[in-house]
């Protein structure tokens, strides 16, 4: 088992389908991801499973029971034709303390924005988090969930076994992730995440090999 990135607060799975990305994930782990909720003015929707702890993995894609969002969807989102992992996020103790510690290490994790989403019941999610997306995807965005409670709480559970990447130049990564506080496995190759979860058929893998 390899070391999981500290501070780490969950993985982004985006895919084209939603229904049938969280039925793959069902029928290969035999967990069946819980229903999250809609992004508010976004036109998209997601699942979530536990990872262990606080962490988690989010399954994301278009609301067909929605109408088209306010605004584009994300970009990562328009150009999907196939599940991929598009990022990941960690959780500081202090986000604004944070974002400033990484500003003066040579990272700008981007400007702090409050998103929410509505949960299955009605319940509302808030949270804050950072826009400044790297383009490779292997950099997390930073969030703070506040008062609300963490959505892990009460999930079915896959627990993370490993977490790794690849990069053409990892050099150009590992700073980055240095001065958000965190570290990941990283080997030449394509740019993709492959997270491995231990399920009751055994440790499944997703993402690039």
């Amino acid at each position: 088992m390899s070391a999981l990135p500290a501070l780490l607060d969950h993985l982004v799975l985006a895919t084209p389908d939603l229904a049938a990305t969280v039925a793959d994930f069902t029928r290969r782990t035999g967990v069946a991801p819980a229903p999250g909720g809609a992004h508010l003015g976004l036109g998209t929707r997601n699942h979530l499973v536990g990872l262990g702890g606080t962490a988690y993995l989010e399954i994301i894609g278009p609301d067909p029971d929605r109408s088209p969002p306010n605004g584009p969807r994300p970009v990562w989102l328009e150009r999907l034709t196939a599940p991929r992992f598009v990022s990941w996020a960690i959780r500081p103790p202090e986000l604004d303390a944070a974002v400033a510690a990484a500003r003066a290490r040579g990272h700008d994790p981007g400007a702090v924005h409050r998103m929410s989403r509505s949960r299955p019941g009605g319940a509302l999610l808030e949270w804050r988090l950072t826009d400044g997306a790297h383009p490779s995807g292997l950099v997390p965005f930073l969030i703070d969930w506040g008062t609300t409670p963490h959505p892990s709480s009460g999930l079915p559970v896959t627990p993370l076994l490993a977490l790794t990447a690849t990069a053409p130049d990892p050099a150009v990564i590992r700073p980055l992730l240095s001065a958000l506080g965190t570290a990941l496995p990283l080997t030449a190759g394509p740019t993709g995440l492959c997270c491995t979860v231990d399920t009751p058929r055994g440790p499944v893998s997703f993402g690039p090999p």
